[in-house]
């Protein structure tokens, strides 16, 4: 089953501040080891490529991303799961690599989870292809950790990525 996008029902603009408080509820309803309001400020604070997707008023989505040296680095691309297979999250991760290579990336990394299958498959439609692995990467339950997967994507400004 492929996702079907919905042109002209969402927007994607930059994060803010008071946008904190509701993408902390998505990542809780999202992951079993959510970052904490401090993470999302410090993103913020230090100027990481931050993006929020809106469907009409309510935040949908969002993308965090530090881009520097040549390398962009997606450090947490979620969609809300009451709106989780619609190509949202395809839609907002190019929005913000189309950014990055605007600003000079030339390549896009990025980690996930093994057992993320959705993510993993969303990825390498998107052009992604596994690296390497960090071992013992993740939290997991019961104090085990999970390995990462390292995925990179080449991206090409001529080529809107």
């Amino acid at each position: 089953m492929s996702a079907v996008r919905e042109p002209g029902i969402h927007r994607i603009r930059a994060m803010r501040l008071a946008d904190v408080a509701a993408v902390v509820e998505i990542e809780r309803r999202a992951y079993d080891f959510p970052w904490t309001r401090g993470v999302f400020r410090d993103c913020l604070r230090v100027g990481y490529s931050c993006w929020l997707m809106e469907l009409g008023d309510t935040v949908a989505g969002y993308l965090i991303m530090s881009i520097s040296a040549g390398e962009a680095h997606v450090l947490n691309l979620c969609v809300d799961p009451a709106n989780q297979g619609r190509g949202l999250g395809a839609q907002l991760l190019e929005h913000g690599l189309c950014s990055a290579a605007r600003l000079g990336a030339e390549t896009a990394f990025l980690e996930v989870r093994p057992s993320n299958i959705p993510a993993i498959r969303l990825y390498e439609r998107l052009g992604f292809g596994e690296v390497g692995t960090r071992p013992r990467y993740y939290p997991g339950h019961g104090g085990n950790r999970e390995d990462a997967r390292i995925f990179a994507r080449v991206l090409s400004p001529g080529s809107g990525w």
